[in-house]
């Protein structure tokens, strides 16, 4: 008796949609996001979790989005895991060097190069703001190369100039009685 590969037996829910860069493909496994892939996707399924995704990056690809709030369950070793955790860390607009990544983990920068390259979830986890030494562009494994992250870099730095972080209001000193701005406290 002739057997399907296990992926074949138990196919992950996916939507895909159309975006500046052409089509993307999420991927659900047990209520998280697990991967986006470049192109449609055979299946589309209409789970909340995937609509929602969808949603998010629609949202960010028309420029009213700073930072997705998903679940997110990439696979791989703990250390990819931690990589990713560090690219999820980089703010929108900015970008990281391969080596600031490699000090901060305590790693070689090859290594963050080939976790980075790994990363199941391209733009939810944002490996297109890592460059290469002296700022060069670098690769990029998704879409067409380098010519989508720079596009992805682009996008970014309109999208702040666009809409400035709201973060500032939050870091306001509170001035010497901690009660902050007047009005915003009562006693």
């Amino acid at each position: 008796m002739a057997h399907g590969a296990p992926w074949t037996l138990c196919a992950m829910p996916q939507r895909s949609c159309l975006t500046p860069l052409g089509e993307v493909t999420v991927s659900e496994e047990d209520g998280a996001i697990v991967a986006l892939d470049w192109g449609r996707g055979r299946d589309q399924d209409r789970t909340p979790l995937l609509e929602e995704a969808v949603r998010q990056l629609q949202d960010y690809f028309d420029g009213q989005r700073r930072s997705f709030d998903l679940p997110l369950a990439p696979h791989g070793t703990p250390f990819q895991r931690r990589v990713w955790a560090a690219l999820q860390a980089i703010p929108l607009g900015e970008t990281r060097s391969y080596g600031d990544l490699a000090r901060l983990l305590g790693s070689a920068a090859r290594a963050i190069g080939q976790a980075n390259g790994s990363n199941p979830i391209p733009i939810l986890i944002p490996c297109h703001r890592v460059l290469a030494s002296g700022g060069a562009l670098g690769g990029y494994s998704g879409g067409e190369g380098p010519v989508t992250k720079r596009w992805l870099l682009d996008h970014e730095r309109r999208l702040c100039a666009k809409m400035p972080s709201t973060s500032a209001q939050a870091e306001l000193p509170l001035g010497p009685d901690g009660a902050g701005l007047p009005g915003t406290m009562s006693r």
